[in-house]
């Protein structure tokens, strides 16, 4: 469920990005008033931005909070950073959304000793449960097993070949819809041909399925993308190869973001399994028990659902992201 970027000329530069982007800390729960500092991931997609603006809703100063907001850019040094300056500004509680799962125990330990709680949203790390309140978040594997489940359906018994886009390399969402997917079409005869990163971004989805174009060219009968920017990018790669995205090469996506079900509504995509970015209530509320001593689950998995083309063309003209 989870190096540091050193030097105080780094560290202090960082302390100033903050202060100077962001709604200022200071007031502390004593006045009321909840100072929440924010590490997200950056806004490498549709799914990232629906995240975010969900989170900034449910800590607006109209709900009792002041938000201190940094999104790293995807890069882990930097959002560890973020985390050790809301530390040193003494907020009363940090949320994590980990970019990758690994490095986070030295930062953990900090913000324990400092005696302010962390809540994880989203994503997850490796790091011991004890150095964490609670987590909120998705069921990835279970996102990726459904997406598997969807390929074996309709391509087991065709030799069909695959090719599969993945998150960013280290994050637990790119890792458990991994495993899921690969656990669903075990034991069938789809022939895996290639999987690389496309780092969750609709540009590096394109440049990336233009790869595997190249080097396999209409041998390609289906696409898994973990998330639904990697699979837009991919459609116009798909589109400039000459080839009819969603009937020559058919796409299963994970999120369920607008563009996303738009591309499924016009049959361009073939399958979306969601996965729920508005998840700022749910994680309010949680920093809210914590700091008031209330005892709070481990770990609130939120329910995600799956879509078709006749799904999307329903749903879109009242989804919500």
């Amino acid at each position: 469920m989870k190096k540091i970027l050193s030097g105080l000329v780094v560290a202090g530069a960082f302390a100033l990005a903050l202060t100077g982007c962001s709604t200022p800390a200071g007031g502390g729960a004593d006045d009321g008033i909840i100072t929440v500092g924010f590490a997200q991931t950056g806004s490498e997609s549709g799914w990232r931005s629906a995240n975010t603006d969900s989170m900034k809703a449910a800590f607006s100063e109209a709900n009792g909070f002041k938000l201190v907001f940094n999104a790293a850019d995807n890069k882990p040094e930097a959002q560890i950073a973020a985390v050790r300056s809301f530390i040193n500004q003494g907020v009363d509680a940090i949320v994590i959304a980990p970019i990758v799962t690994d490095g986070w125990d030295d930062v953990l330990k900090e913000a324990q000793a400092a005696n302010i709680p962390v809540i994880l949203e989203d994503r997850t790390l490796s790091s011991s449960d004890s150095l964490y309140a609670s987590w909120v978040g998705l069921d990835f594997n279970r996102e990726g097993e459904r997406a598997g489940e969807w390929v074996k359906q309709n391509f087991d018994g065709k030799a069909a070949n695959l090719v599969i886009l993945e998150g960013t390399t280290g994050s637990s969402a790119a890792k458990d819809r991994s495993a899921g997917f690969t656990s669903a079409i075990a034991g069938t005869d789809i022939n895996v041909l290639d999987s690389q990163t496309g780092n969750f971004t609709r540009a590096e989805g394109k440049t990336v399925m233009e790869g595997f174009l190249q080097k396999y060219g209409n041998t390609i009968n289906v696409l898994f993308a973990q998330n639904d920017d990697m699979g837009l990018g991919a459609l116009d790669a798909i589109k400039a190869a000459g080839l009819k995205p969603g009937v020559d090469i058919q796409i299963v996506t994970i999120d369920a973001v607008h563009d996303g079900m738009q591309a499924l509504a016009n049959g361009e995509f073939n399958y979306i399994v969601e996965c729920n970015p508005l998840l700022g209530e749910k994680v309010a509320a949680l920093v809210k028990s914590v700091l008031a001593g209330t005892k709070v689950d481990k770990a609130t998995i939120v329910e995600d659902g799956a879509f078709t083309k006749d799904d999307a063309i329903k749903l879109l003209p009242t989804r919500p992201y």
